[in-house]
């Protein structure tokens, strides 16, 4: 039976941890009578000399200095000193509490929409793009805009070009460059030509012209079509600025277009390493293929997507690839070398991004992890988290959560690209 207790912290440290012997720990509690504790004492005494450089009479100095001056035993709070974070994070962000009415409305139409309705991957992914452009899944049929407008560019593939969608502000004002998007549905569905809405408001909005890519899909073309398409864009209108009349100043994609968008940013950065882009929006974006973090993993409650349909995403995109194989940099861009960007860059940063997830998406530490990786590369980086909000929640326009989104990627693309005059 012990004793007493009696606590020793080595002076200058940051935290304190309740742990007997440790020499790892900040703090000590040697136990027992006296003849035991000062043996115990000596122990400790002789092993964090040799752990941290201190000898004999630094450590008697320091336990002296480090005792309490009277038998009562210091509180936790009384001896715990605060270390700062170099990384810190809005948890309320992430607590249920936050999440509001909206955003649980969101979600139960999500479910509701969804719950019976044809999976892509039962029906087959080209039957379910003629169902979406048709208004026959749980969605409507997307809106077209007369005054969209349709081009091609040239593909890297003899005889091949590459379908783009476009649309000019309608105050017939000179464009202040160009905004090249590419679209979500997995690698495997959705269209350039079911974006116009969101074309015709950021051109308006921004004074851009605004392209929406048609990118290969799989199953019929897996990786790296699709990829190289987005690529091949983006090289094309940075060294055609006479194609829009503009330069190309930003990128963005949502879902598996924030893959592409990520990807065609790092390859601009190597093949064009003298043009910069001022701003690039991703949202709720796959940046690791392997398809293995925690969110993506857990079960939980979607209205989008789950663990096995993003399963099925990866067996048509990247057919018989291995997990580590999915982790090549040119499929999955959270593997890149962002340092070795930034040193071999002019600019000496990747561009600025803007990162927007809700924190019930499954891909939700894609944001994260790519955003802090993005940051400490030494490049700016700001990620939107939305409390409870899933997967697409920014399509709810009129619900907090969607209004807030757009709220903010309106600050940050008018803080990187200038306002409009009017």
């Amino acid at each position: 039976m012990f004793e007493e207790e009696e606590e020793l912290s080595v002076p200058g440290s940051a935290q304190t941890t309740r742990a007997e012997s440790d020499v790892g720990a900040r703090r000590f509690v040697v136990v027992g009578g006296a003849a035991e504790k000062k043996q115990r004492r000596e122990e400790l005494r002789d092993t964090l000399g040799a752990t941290q450089g201190l000898n004999r009479s630094g450590l008697d100095s320091a336990f002296k200095s480090s005792r309490p001056q009277s038998s009562h035993h210091p509180t936790s709070q009384s001896v715990i000193m605060s270390l700062p974070s170099d990384v810190t994070i809005d948890a309320a962000k992430f607590h249920p509490s936050n999440i509001d009415a909206g955003t649980e409305k969101i979600l139960q139409i999500m479910q509701s929409m969804t719950e019976g309705a044809p999976k892509w991957y039962d029906v087959g992914a080209a039957k379910y793009r003629e169902m979406i452009s048709s208004g026959k899944t749980q969605f409507p049929a997307p809106p077209v805009d007369p005054n969209a407008q349709d081009s091609i560019i040239p593909s890297r593939d003899h005889n091949r070009h590459i379908p783009i969608r476009f649309y000019k502000p309608d105050n017939g004002k000179t464009s202040k460059g160009v905004y090249t998007f590419f679209h979500g549905g997995g690698f495997a569905f959705s269209s350039h030509l079911e974006q116009d809405m969101m074309l015709k408001r950021f051109a308006n909005d921004y004074q851009l012209t605004t392209v929406s890519v048609g990118y290969r899909l799989a199953p019929e073309d897996p990786w790296p079509a699709g990829v190289h398409d987005c690529i091949d864009v983006a090289e094309y209108l940075v060294d055609h600025q006479d194609m829009f009349g503009a330069p190309l100043r930003a990128l963005g994609g949502e879902s598996a277009g924030g893959n592409f968008a990520a990807l065609a940013t790092f390859q601009l950065m190597r093949s064009r390493p003298k043009h910069r882009l001022d701003a690039i929006l991703l949202i709720n974006g796959m940046y690791d293929l392997t398809f293995n973090l925690p969110s993506t993993v857990a079960e939980v409650p979607s209205g989008v997507i789950d663990h096995k349909m993003l399963e099925k995403f990866i067996e048509v995109y990247l057919p018989d690839m291995s997990m580590e194989k999915r982790r090549n940099p040119l499929i999955s861009p959270l593997y890149d070398d962002m340092p070795k960007l930034v040193r071999e860059s002019p600019f000496h940063s990747l561009p600025p991004a803007l990162f927007v997830v809700g924190t019930a998406d499954q891909l939700a530490d894609d944001s994260l992890l790519m955003s802090l990786k993005w940051m400490a590369s030494g490049s700016e980086a700001i990620i939107s988290l939305y409390p409870g909000a899933p997967h697409m929640f920014g399509a709810f326009a009129g619900f907090k959560a969607a209004d807030d989104a757009a709220a903010a990627t309106a600050t940050f693309l008018k803080e990187k690209l200038g306002k409009v005059e009017a």
